[in-house]
């Protein structure tokens, strides 16, 4: 019996940890490398600019049993919070939220609002904006690439990676590259 009891303590002890990351009053995964905006993406790009990072506008809503895995899961690897930290300036966006946002083009409305103006209706969805948007352009329209749903370690550092070399330039499509990159 003892034996019994230390094969379950070892095997419970072996399970990884998940990530303790805080939830918000809106339901929200609240990781400490989300920016506090005030969700004008002229000035968030402006700022991630400023400081060197690309823009990442992550798409949520409450209960979202794929958002918490990759808060709980993914976002936590440690190869992946390094790029994000060092690399992403991310702004959250509620699905069903109601806080302003002011798109690129200048038109603001509720979260809400301009998450069916963008067309999503999968969450987590991971917009990734180019340094500079033209004039008169949407967030979704502007989007160097955006991944709907909830993917694997691998699959999102490779996504990360690329987006960070510019592949979206290069030709090179994204499954192109995580093939190469996993030979």
């Amino acid at each position: 019996m003892k034996t019994l009891i230390a094969a379950t303590l070892a095997a419970v002890l072996a399970i990884p940890a998940m990530a303790e990351v805080p939830v918000g009053d809106d339901g929200l995964h609240k990781p400490d490398w989300l920016q506090d905006t005030f969700k004008d993406l002229r000035e968030d790009l402006g700022e991630a600019n400023a400081e060197g990072k690309r823009l990442m506008l992550i798409v949520e809503q409450r209960g979202c049993l794929y958002c918490a895995r990759m808060h709980e899961e993914v976002f936590p690897d440690p190869e992946i919070d390094a790029l994000i930290r060092e690399h992403f300036f991310v702004v959250q966006i509620n699905m069903f939220g109601q806080t302003e946002v002011t798109d690129f083009d200048g038109t603001a409305m509720g979260e809400k609002e301009m998450v069916k103006r963008w067309g999503l209706v999968f969450t987590p969805t991971l917009i990734f904006l180019p340094e500079e948007v033209p004039e008169g352009e949407t967030a979704a329209g502007a989007a160097a690439v955006a991944m709907p749903g909830a993917f694997a370690k691998g699959t999102t550092r490779a996504l990360m990676q690329w987006v960070l070399e510019h592949g979206y330039d290069s030709g090179e499509l994204f499954q192109e590259y995580l093939i190469r990159q996993t030979r």
